[in-house]
Formats: C-alpha cells, structure tokens, sequence
C-alpha cells in the first residue's frame, strides 16, 4: 500500500467470504481497528446476481447488545424476528433491530421472489449499544426510504440513513450519537465531510475517489483524522460512498459470534441461553435455527 495522506489514520480491505455464488466483505471489526464510532461490524452484501431458487437463507439466530442496520442498494430480504415482526426491506429503506438483552431474527427471501432471477446489493452493519442500554427490552423499526432525508448539490446526493449530518437528522431513533449515509457521487465530483462527528469513516462501494490527492478504489474503508474537514472527490466513473461513524463508544466490546457486550460473562450467559434454546422463538420461522457454534 502506498503511504496515506495524514487525513487517513486507517486503511481496511475487507476479508471477502463466499456463501455459495454470494459474496460478503467485512470491513469491521478488523485487526486495525474495531469500530468508529458506535459501528462494530461492517459487511458489503453482493453485488450477485442469484437464480430462481438460490438466494438469502439466514435461519433463526440471536443477537445481544447492539443494533443491526440493514440497507439495501438493489434487491429484497425479508426479515422476521421474535418480537413478531415481519417485514421486508427494499432498497433506500432501514430496517432497524435492537438486540438490547436479546432476540432472534431470520433473513429469508419472499417465496414469490426467490422463483425469479434477481440481484442483491447492500449493507449490513452492527451497531454497539453504550453500557447503560446494553440491557435495554428489544425492538424493532423500518423507515421507508421516502422518510429519510434526501440533501444533495451539484454532482452530489445525500441520502442520510441514520443520525445526524449536514444540517439533518434522520428519523431512524438511535442510542448514540451515529452518522451514516449513502452518498452517490457524478464523475469527479466532490463532497464535503466536516468534522461534526468525532470518528467518521468512508466505505467505498463502487466506483473510486481521490482523498487528498491520492486515489482509492472500490471495495474498502476510510477511517478519518479527527477534527479535519475531509473532500471526497470522485474518479472518472463517479462514486457510491457509505459515510459512518459517531462519537467513540464508551470502551472496546467483546464480540462472540452474534453476541456483543462490554462483558465476557454476559456474552457467556448468552452461550448458554442459545445452547439451551431459552432465547425467544420467531413466529412462523422457529423450525429451523442455526446452532451455537463449535468454538472458543
């Protein structure tokens, strides 16, 4: 890698998995750094282009101690969750489930949709939850895309999924202060990034951009300088950014499969909970579960 201009303190290509012709890139946690602001975990779903027949099948699982925020650029998940929520997300929406002490979701696909060709294209991220509300009962809330402000200027659109940036607030109710928006950038056009939030970062998901006179191809994460008021130019082909970030979380977190908790035991006694199946059950979907994983 070349040397980073001193706006960039961490450069991160994501470790990229194959789920049988679907393709996911995490991006955090990763051994240079484990969040930005309250982000924990980071994945670029696809693009893939799936068959009648072949798609997204996350059987039931369970979460503690965060956030999951899905977002979606082309295609559809259905998720159903143990507070009997069903809810399909398309692209622009948020889906927005609060682990908190517990809770179990699956991420299917719509049997009418799975028997057509289709593509797939997104972002999932976890989001930590601060120490006082690590407990705090589960929920779950969708925003369409209409719902969330859309800002933008010349060569630019803005579209801020969650917290706050540029003058706007999302709706999507957070419990730390969060920035995270989906940025589509025209060919060598440019965008602010001013240092509103404390940690902030940039996920290239197409394209390419130039940071300080050095370019940055698609397929990895930016984290910040704090305090500097950053310009993102796009390259020759334009650029579709996700920008993230927030104030810094309230100490490190340990993380365990699906589990995260600013203490090992709680992560523990959720092991435990799982293996013993006293988590909730998911309407509909409580046939099928994905095991506790064999692992230390």
């Amino acid at each position: 890698m070349n040397l980073l201009p001193p706006q960039i303190t961490t450069q991160i290509i994501p470790r990229a998995h194959d789920l049988g012709g679907f393709t996911v890139r995490r991006a955090l946690p990763a051994a240079a750094r484990q969040m930005v602001g309250p982000f924990i975990f980071l994945d670029q779903m696809g693009p893939a282009a799936f068959t009648p027949g072949q798609g997204v099948d996350v059987r039931p699982h369970p979460h503690i101690g965060l956030s999951t925020l899905t977002y979606l650029y082309e295609g559809e998940i259905l998720h159903r969750d143990s507070l009997g929520i069903r809810q399909p997300i398309t692209p622009g929406a948020v889906n927005w489930m609060t682990a908190g002490a517990g809770i179990v979701h699956s991420e299917r696909e719509d049997p009418v949709a799975l028997a057509q060709p289709r593509q797939l294209h997104g972002l999932q991220a976890w989001l930590a939850l601060p120490r006082a509300e690590e407990e705090r009962a589960p929920s779950f809330a969708h925003h369409p895309a209409a719902t969330l402000p859309m800002l933008g200027d010349t060569g630019f659109r803005i579209h801020l999924v969650a917290g706050t940036g540029w003058g706007a607030a999302a709706p999507v109710e957070t419990h730390h202060p969060t920035l995270y928006a989906d940025a589509t950038l025209a060919p060598h056009a440019s965008i602010p990034l001013d240092p509103e939030h404390e940690e902030r970062a940039a996920y290239i998901s197409q394209g390419s951009v130039r940071i300080a006179g050095q370019d940055f191809p698609e397929g990895q994460l930016l984290v910040f300088r704090a305090g500097d008021h950053i310009t993102i130019q796009a390259g020759p082909q334009g650029a579709r950014i996700m920008l993230l970030g927030g104030a810094a979380m309230d100490g490190p977190r340990f993380i365990w499969w699906n589990f995260v908790s600013s203490s090992r035991d709680r992560i523990e006694a959720a092991k435990a909970d799982w293996a013993a199946r006293r988590f909730a059950t998911v309407p509909g979907d409580a046939e099928e579960f994905i095991p506790l994983p064999d692992k230390r």
